[in-house]
């Protein structure tokens, strides 16, 4: 975890003063230590609430039922990863960031705005999600003065119908689809619901929409089309950035990159057993 990364532990007592209804899901393990059960999709968006109103400030956070609750820890690795690249390249002033999927719950704006005052927009093609980011936004007022959501009303295009003329973003960044169907998205889900030892269905924690979790071709294609499409908004956008889930996925990223000349380099980051990464590429 980046060593700025404030969540690398739960302190579940201030958490608890700062939002009240976290308190019921917390107890004591075999190890003495204070936790919830993971596997609980009300104890999760509670704690994640909690983690939004103690460390970031928001007045509410809601989300519509079924839709991704983030892992709050995981989000702001990333965006503490952004800003040393942005501070490296002496882009660190007046940074506007646009987010792809930015979902209902408007995480990576979030932190982006409360973190570093970045200037952020968000868009998405559900118009639900699109509903419900705009209402957290609006729930703290401190956000609406940086984020604006936008809705892709066309989704076979990224950053066509966004990305207008005259405008210029800092950086672009994006929490692919990780999934080839919705099966594939089923049996990664009670995998989960597995290690946790909860086989009693699906859980907000672990749902989402058809949009957030699977499409066509998966993460790989998604992220292909993504590269094709930033080539002919390169003058628009400074530094263009995708997390990619699936170490394989790699070969055919890159592959697509030295097809359009870029230059590119990956991102490791690590949160606990698990390992991600992110690609940047410009020109």
């Amino acid at each position: 975890m980046h060593l700025k990364n404030p969540h690398t532990s739960y302190d579940f007592d201030s958490l608890g003063k700062s939002h009240s209804e976290l308190k019921p899901f917390v107890f004591i393990n075999e190890h003495k230590t204070k936790t919830i059960d993971f596997a609980n999709s009300e104890a999760v968006f509670h704690l994640n609430k909690a983690i939004l109103k103690h460390y970031y400030h928001l007045k509410d956070w809601n989300l519509p039922e079924n839709y991704l609750c983030p892992p709050i820890p995981g989000r702001a690795d990333y965006i503490y990863h952004l800003a040393d690249i942005l501070e490296e390249k002496g882009l660190q002033n007046n940074v506007k960031g646009l987010d792809i999927g930015v979902g209902a719950n408007g995480i990576y704006p979030i932190l982006g705005a409360q973190l570093f005052s970045w200037n952020m927009v968000g868009v998405d093609m559900d118009q639900t999600a699109v509903n419900a980011a705009i209402a957290n936004v609006k729930a703290t007022p401190e956000l609406e003065k940086r984020i604006t959501i936008l809705h892709q009303k066309n989704p076979g295009f990224i950053f066509k119908g966004i990305v207008t003329p005259g405008t210029y973003y800092s950086f672009s960044m994006c929490n692919p689809p990780f999934f080839n169907s919705q099966e594939e998205a089923t049996r990664s889900t009670f995998r989960k619901l597995k290690n946790l030892g909860n086989f009693t269905g699906f859980t907000k924690n672990f749902s989402g929409q058809a949009n957030e979790l699977w499409c066509n071709g998966g993460e790989a294609l998604f992220i292909k089309r993504m590269i094709k499409e930033s080539n002919s908004f390169k003058k628009q956008i400074g530094l263009f950035t995708t997390l990619v889930s699936k170490q394989e996925n790699l070969p055919k990223i890159y592959k697509q990159l030295d097809k359009l000349k870029a230059n590119y380099k990956t991102i490791p980051m690590e949160q606990g057993n698990k390992k991600s990464r992110f690609v940047i590429w410009n020109w």
